[in-house]
């Protein structure tokens, strides 16, 4: 089984990687391979709503970054963290940016796989982050996978020194690995039982102009 956690900074070492790799050790020491993907420095374009990945077969008409890549990578893979600091009390436009497009045009390789957001702040705005970072998860049917508390370490930024001291913080990381792990392996039994996830129904879109 494998986890992919995707860092949505800017800083490949910093806050937010500390708080995914302490995520990623909990994971590792419960027989869990784990990636930790850096999103990028570079900018990385919005999804524009052109459906162009309905007849590309699930990916998407702009190939100049790593979002199809990430795409192909979700498909073998278990469950997913995505983690971000906070800006303006929100997630990175980058992060944004990225699993907009990644659940557009390759939500087929997320559904009924479990997730968790990990965001990283100074001082405030994490919980207003986890809640847009999550809302990905819940329209796509994937289990949230929760902690003894939001999912949320604090330090400065570029000061990866200050997440480690935030130790309730650090506890939050573990304790979501564990219970990541936990899932994983719950759902891995399952399938041996010959339980699966739910068949998916045809979507209806409700027209509340009349």
């Amino acid at each position: 089984m494998k986890v992919l956690l995707f860092n949505g900074s800017s800083n490949e070492h910093g806050c937010t990687y500390t708080a995914l790799s302490e995520v990623a050790s909990e994971l590792n020491a419960n027989g869990i391979e784990t990636e930790i993907i850096q999103v990028g420095k570079d900018a990385i374009r919005d999804c524009i709503g052109c459906g162009a990945c309905r007849k590309l077969g699930g990916k998407c008409v702009f190939k100049d970054d790593i979002v199809n890549d990430v795409i192909e990578k979700a498909k073998d893979a278990d469950g997913f963290i995505f983690g971000s600091p906070v800006y303006y009390a929100h997630p990175s436009g980058r992060l944004l940016a990225f699993m907009d497009r990644l659940f557009y045009a390759g939500g087929w390789a997320f559904t009924y796989k479990p997730a968790a957001a990990v965001t990283s702040a100074r001082r405030a705005g994490t919980t207003a982050s986890l809640d847009v970072i999550t809302k990905h998860f819940t329209i796509n049917q994937m289990p949230v996978i929760s902690s003894n508390y939001w999912c949320m370490t604090h330090g400065a930024q570029n000061s990866p020194e200050q997440a480690k001291q935030d130790l309730e913080g650090m506890q939050i990381m573990r304790i979501l690995g564990k219970n990541m792990a936990w899932i994983l392996k719950c759902i891995e039994a399952g399938k041996k039982e010959g339980i699966n996830h739910p068949q998916a129904e045809d979507k209806i879109m409700t027209n509340f102009i009349h």
